[in-house]
């Protein structure tokens, strides 16, 4: 295995992780607001609040490390992507200090207002779709190569199948993997009225995942044939992930297991997820950049490697103790004791 395979793989990881972690984030801020519209913020809001508090501050963790080694390992997706990126990574931005300043304000004192509920709930939609972008542009099609300048065509982006399809993939998968979670979550507390409520939650977004994700399919044979034919070779991996979807939906349907089925649903999403990936090599964005090509050279490469597994053996540790001390702790998740242990 080259450097680059390792160095692309790290940072897929990476990514992978933001995309649990940030998923239940960011469902959670939508289901938190839905709850309040509907009158069950009463029962919802404990469950919803117990998670949030210890990892909020540490969703992003994922994502740093993403950004900060694309450009390491691959240092020309500044120039190609920071075009691209301009608006909807500044919109992504500002919807995640939006949501910070959300955390912030429920965290230490000041009292919730229906317009940061609203934009907690807002922001919990509008930054995956922002951030969704990313794969959009990666298809190619979007830009423009000339005279040494990059030109990026929004109007392309605005209007095509492909680029919605991502969008609303995207929105439905961050409620889906959130609505799994909190399912466990409240049956690991053993609060039988929020479970029953998160349970109709994750049955009813798990069919809408599975036809947004076909229409990905068919969006992407029109878009790049080429990505699609690859898909195809590693069909056997969707299939994977299409079976632990049965199984994670099934055990919420029957109404055991839910820690099981939560395992199937981060299952499902990584054979989806590396299987896009793998798919999607050599090319980092088609047809300008490629894995080969435009690779850091080798010092580099192996320092960046070094200190990201480092991170990530680091990182790991972290969140077990996270999860040991807080989200799995019976008092904790049961309401007897505060995240500060107050």
């Amino acid at each position: 295995m080259n450097l680059e395979v390792v160095g692309i793989t790290v940072l897929w990881t990476f990514l992978y992780g933001y995309l649990i972690v940030a998923s239940i984030d960011f469902g959670a801020g939508f289901f938190s607001y839905y709850s309040y519209r509907t009158k069950k913020e009463h029962v919802i809001q404990n469950i919803i609040k117990r998670y949030l508090s210890p990892v909020w501050e540490v969703t992003n963790v994922f994502l740093i490390f993403f950004v900060v080694g694309i450009v390491g390992f691959f240092p020309d997706t500044a120039y190609y992507y920071g075009t691209a990126l301009l608006v909807p990574g500044s919109v992504a931005i500002i919807l995640l200090a939006i949501r910070g300043s959300y955390y912030a304000f429920s965290t230490y004192g000041t009292k919730n207002k229906k317009v940061y509920a609203f934009l907690y709930g807002a922001t919990g939609l509008l930054i995956p779709a922002s951030l969704s972008t990313v794969l959009t542009i990666s298809e190619g099609g979007f830009i423009e190569f000339k005279n040494g300048t990059v030109f990026f065509q929004y109007d392309k982006l605005f209007f095509s199948l492909y680029s919605w399809s991502v969008v609303l993939l995207a929105i439905v998968s961050v409620l889906y993997i959130s609505a799994m979670f909190l399912t466990f979550y409240a049956a690991k507390a053993n609060d039988l009225p929020a479970l029953e409520i998160v349970r109709k939650w994750a049955l009813i977004w798990s069919a809408p995942t599975i036809v947004c994700s076909l229409i990905v399919f068919y969006s992407i044979h029109l878009h790049n044939p080429e990505h699609f034919q690859k898909m195809t070779e590693l069909s056997w991996m969707f299939v994977c992930s299409f079976l632990f979807f049965l199984a994670a939906v099934y055990y919420v349907w029957r109404k055991k297991n839910y820690g099981m089925s939560f395992i199937f649903v981060m299952v499902q999403f990584g054979f989806a997820f590396y299987g896009y990936g793998a798919a999607h090599l050599p090319y980092l964005l088609y047809p300008y950049l490629s894995m080969n090509e435009h690779f850091t050279n080798k010092a580099m490469a192996v320092a960046l490697i070094i200190a990201f597994l480092t991170g990530l053996l680091l990182l790991i540790p972290s969140l077990f103790l996270l999860m040991r001390l807080f989200l799995f702790n019976i008092r904790y998740v049961q309401g007897q004791m505060h995240p500060k242990g107050e």
